[in-house]
């Protein structure tokens, strides 16, 4: 199926490389399936794009990489919808917030993205502890 990207433009995909988000994202409740690419010379950083909305993408990362100790415990019912049976099928990302210059963007630590790669299902889990924040900054040292 061909895809329009927003930094990417029409791309083509295969149905097995949608991720599907049951209940969508807090804000986008409506938006069931996106694709996670690459962006080029990205690094660390990735673009949850809508497969139904050219114009949603999500700048995300992977919080390990900027905050070391992170940490996510999974409830039962967040495994069960997500279909989690082994803790290597879970890839876990934080929204980055891209601020001018770089260096100021944040990373949302509360509510990151919980993804079964197996299974191609995904959620935000918004979590119940005050240890993270949803303005986290990447860089170290800054505020």
């Amino acid at each position: 199926m061909q895809v329009e990207t927003k930094y990417a433009g029409e791309i083509v995909v295969e149905e097995n490389q949608i991720i599907h988000f049951p209940h969508g994202l807090p804000g986008f409740q409506e938006e069931h399936r996106f694709l996670l690419m690459d962006l080029p010379d990205g690094g660390l950083f990735y673009v949850l794009q809508s497969v139904e909305t050219t114009g949603l993408a999500f700048v995300v990362a992977i919080p390990y990489s900027i905050k070391k100790d992170y940490s996510v415990d999974l409830d039962d019912a967040t495994q069960e919808i997500l279909q989690i049976e082994k803790p290597e099928d879970v890839a876990i990302y934080g929204i980055v917030t891209v601020k001018d210059p770089f260096s100021k963007s944040t990373i949302n630590l509360k509510a990151p993205l919980i993804i079964n790669i197996k299974e191609r299902l995904g959620k935000q889990q918004i979590l119940n502890t005050d240890e993270y924040a949803t303005k986290t900054p990447i860089m170290e040292g800054d505020a």
